[in-house]
């Protein structure tokens, strides 16, 4: 009795602080935002009086132009996760379920490829990009982002659908679908949870992404939000840090949004593995 009470005091105690660890960055950047003058190391907390100016600065201080950058992030983010995850699907179904020569070479061949890091492709890119009159688009961003994200999602839908029964195909066929009526009437229902971990994980790789928003945008009409707040800047070249943590606040709380949104498809995903092997 008293070892299963102690195992449950250490699992307890564990959770409590992967918690307080995870939440102490989030927390301390809230912090920091509602505080007046505040400096990122030093304590906020002594003489703490809080206030709303950083966010009232950030959503209207025309300089800025903060909500522009934060529309372009979701525009963006949403498009590239709309494209990636269908095309992701498409052929992470036709690797999985058709038999045809060389389709196990292709979900390596797309991993070789990521394997480039993005600082040996952003010349080139650029490049390529101003002779298409590209620079400072949502074009710019957003077909370098579909093929970013794209290994990724191929590899997460390819593990799940393997796991599939190919009956369930077969039988579909035998009623009479077609393999795109299959794909939509049986396997899409069946892959909700998986479809949906792989859009969050797209979404914020493609809001968060840093270098391509940095190189191939020029200004508030395409940047996205991580760039402007790494070049927030106050008038004497200090940093302004009341302002960044109030703007990492606010681009924060859409990914906070989805992910609570879609906690019970994403949890149901990431153990679906686990419960078809019992």
């Amino acid at each position: 009795m008293r070892e299963e009470t102690l195992k449950k005091a250490l699992l307890a105690v564990g959770a409590l602080v992967m918690v307080a660890v995870s939440l102490f960055p989030f927390i301390w950047m809230m912090v920091v935002s509602f505080a007046k003058n505040p400096t990122f190391l030093g304590s906020p907390f002594i003489k703490y009086q809080p206030t709303l100016d950083n966010y009232i600065r950030v959503l209207s201080d025309p300089t800025l132009h903060f909500p522009a950058y934060l529309k372009n992030s979701i525009l963006i983010a949403t498009m590239v996760t709309v494209t990636t995850v269908s095309i992701s699907g498409l052929a992470a179904y036709a690797v999985s379920r058709i038999e045809f020569r060389g389709r196990l070479l292709i979900p390596i061949l797309v991993l070789g490829i990521s394997m480039f890091p993005q600082i040996s492709l952003v010349g080139y890119l650029f490049k390529f990009l101003e002779k298409l009159d590209w620079i400072n688009t949502y074009q710019a961003l957003y077909f370098p982002y579909v093929a970013w994200t794209l290994p990724l999602s191929l590899w997460i839908l390819l593990s799940y659908f393997s796991q599939l029964p190919k009956e369930l195909d077969e039988a579909a066929i035998i009623d009479g679908a077609s393999r795109i009526q299959t794909f939509y009437k049986v396997i899409i229902p069946l892959s909700a949870p998986a479809l949906f971990s792989t859009a969050l994980l797209v979404f914020i790789a493609a809001f968060n992404e840093f270098m391509f928003a940095l190189l191939f945008t020029t200004d508030y009409r395409a940047r996205t939000v991580p760039v402007d707040i790494a070049l927030f800047q106050g008038v004497h070249g200090e940093i302004p840090w009341g302002s960044i943590m109030a703007a990492s606040v606010i681009s924060t709380i859409p990914l906070v949004v989805m992910a609570l949104m879609f906690q019970k498809y994403i949890v149901s995903g990431l153990t679906a593995g686990a419960l078809k092997g019992e």
